[in-house]
Parts: structure tokens; sequence; C-alpha cells
């Protein structure tokens, strides 16, 4: 009887484990569609009304904007119910103060927070071709927000699969490569909002024009800011590539290995694909790609530090 009480709870755990990986896959999902929203210019597709659209729950002979922005507010509505799900089967399986009850809560805290921000826009007019002087901070604003969010996401199936606890009580080696590792990621993931958010309000017609416009000083100043992005992307792609390759060699963990060699490829893959979108002056096909590898490059960071910080842990 005991043994079938423990084949039970682990059959629920690996279907829980699954759960969270779907949620983690669904919000990714939910970012790309974003993506397409903005690319589109179809973020204005139901006015400055939130949460109606256009001052009605569901837009009636609707434009194809506005069916690409009610769709994407569908998509976040499903994405609160599947986290509270994801909140109330971790309370069920899991003792109280355990972590994995933090992680799938801060989930949901910050999706909720996603959002907000996703109104603010809305409700500010800061959508589609509008520009405003804070319309560059909501940008970085929601990037970052949006990578804290993958990392509760990352966390909690990472728990929830057995990943054993991460603690910060480390070397401060470790501590400082994993900070500015970190501090790269964000600095090209905001350069990278805003240069999008460049090419969207101030589009050219071929490559040589847009280099031409980085540099004029009559230039818009999100023009000139643009170069920063595929300088900060290389230069932090090669630190991490370093690194992941530094903590394959020092790790005796698989799955932090695997981690670090997923890593490690995905950055050659995007340095390739930005290049390419860059030159093709980023159609929105490319623009969704270009994101989804910036995603599961985070993840896999998030995922081999994790892995990495646990065994170093467990050293000490």
């Amino acid at each position: 009887m005991l043994e079938f009480s423990k084949m039970e709870r682990e059959i629920k755990l690996r279907r829980f484990a699954k759960y969270a990986w779907f949620v983690l896959a669904y919000n990714v999902l939910v970012i790309l569609w974003g993506v397409f929203l903005r690319a589109s210019k179809s973020g204005d597709g139901c006015g400055q009304y939130w949460l109606t659209c256009h001052g009605e729950v569901i837009p009636s002979a609707p434009e194809l904007k506005t069916l690409i922005e009610f769709s994407h507010r569908v998509m976040s509505a499903l994405d609160g119910l599947i986290v509270i799900a994801l909140v109330i089967w971790a309370f069920r399986l899991f003792p109280k103060n355990d972590v994995l009850r933090k992680f799938a809560v801060a989930s949901f805290a910050l999706v909720l927070f996603e959002g907000l921000l996703g109104a603010g826009l809305v409700l500010t007019g800061n959508t589609a071709g509008s520009y405003s002087a804070s319309r560059p901070f909501w940008a970085m604003g929601h990037l970052i927000s949006t990578f804290v969010l993958l990392t509760a996401m990352t966390l909690t199936a990472w728990y929830a699969s057995g990943g054993k606890v991460v603690s910060l009580k480390v070397p401060g080696k470790n501590l400082l490569l994993l900070s500015i590792g970190v501090v790269g990621i964000f600095l090209v993931g905001m350069s990278g909002s805003l240069a999008a958010l460049s090419n969207m309000l101030f589009p050219s017609q071929s490559l040589a024009e847009g280099i031409a416009k980085d540099f004029s000083e009559t230039s818009h100043f999100l023009l000139r800011l643009r170069i920063s992005h595929p300088i900060l992307s290389v230069a932090t792609s090669v630190y991490l590539f370093f690194l992941s390759i530094w903590i394959s060699r020092k790790t005796q963990d698989g799955w932090t290995k695997k981690f670090a060699g997923y890593l490690a490829l995905l950055l050659i893959i995007q340095v390739i694909f930005g290049s390419l979108t860059l030159v093709m002056l980023a159609p929105i096909v490319m623009q969704i790609g270009h994101l989804l590898l910036a995603d599961l490059i985070w993840i896999c960071f998030v995922l081999m530090w994790a892995g990495f910080l646990a065994e170093e842990q467990n050293l000490e």
C-alpha cells in the first residue's frame, strides 16, 4: 500500500512537471504573438479601451488589426487561468514554504503585472505607430518584465522536474560571472526593444539608408541608439559562449552540460539569424524568430545556472 501511494505521488509529480513546462511554452507563444501584434502595428486594434475592445466585450464587425489585438487579449486571459491552475496544483502537491510554491505564486503575480503593462500601453496610447517620450521606457520595462516572468516559470518547471534548490551561497567569482551574464542579456534585450521600436516608427527602404540614419546627427535619437544593439549582442554572445564552455568543463552534472551546450549552439544561431534580420530590414517573421531565439537563450541560461549553482552549493 505504501509503495502504491509512493508510485501514485510520483505519477502526480510527473504530470505536474509536464504541465509546468507546458505553461512555460504557452507563455513563450503569448510573447511571440505580442511581437506580431507590435510589428504589424495592431496594438491599437481595440482603440484606447481596456478591458473592453472599442467599448464592447466582443468586437462586432472587427478589422484585421482588431482581431489580432483581441486574440492577444484572449490568449493573455487564458494564460492567467492556466497559471492559476498551476498555483492551485502546486499548493495541493507541495508542502508549506516549499520553494516551488513560491515560484508558482511569483509566476502568477508576474503574469498579472504583464497584463497591467499591456493595459498601460493601451490606455496611454503607446501602441501601433504612435510615439511619446515615455514609449521607449514602456518597451524596455516590458522586456525586463518578460524575462523575469520567464525566469519564474522556468524555475517552477525546473523544481517540478526534480531540480535541486538553488542557492546564492557560492563563491563570489561564480556570482560575478552570473551577474555579468544577466546584465549583458538585459542590455541586449533592452537595446533590441528600442531597435525594434525605431524600425517600426522610422522604417528604411534599404540597409544603406538605415545605416545612414544611424549615424546622421539629424536622426531621431532612437535611430542613433540602434547601433548599440548589434554591438552589445556580439559582445554579450562572445562572453556567454565562453562562459557556457567554462561551465560545461567545470560541472559534473549531465543536464548542466546539456544546457550549456544548447546555450552555445543557440548563441551561434542567434548571431547568424540577427545578421540576416538586419540585412533583410527586419520583416515580421524574422522579428518573431529573433525574439524566440532570445527567449530560448534566456531559458537555457537560467537552467544552466540553476544546475550549476545547485551543484556548487552541494559541494560546499
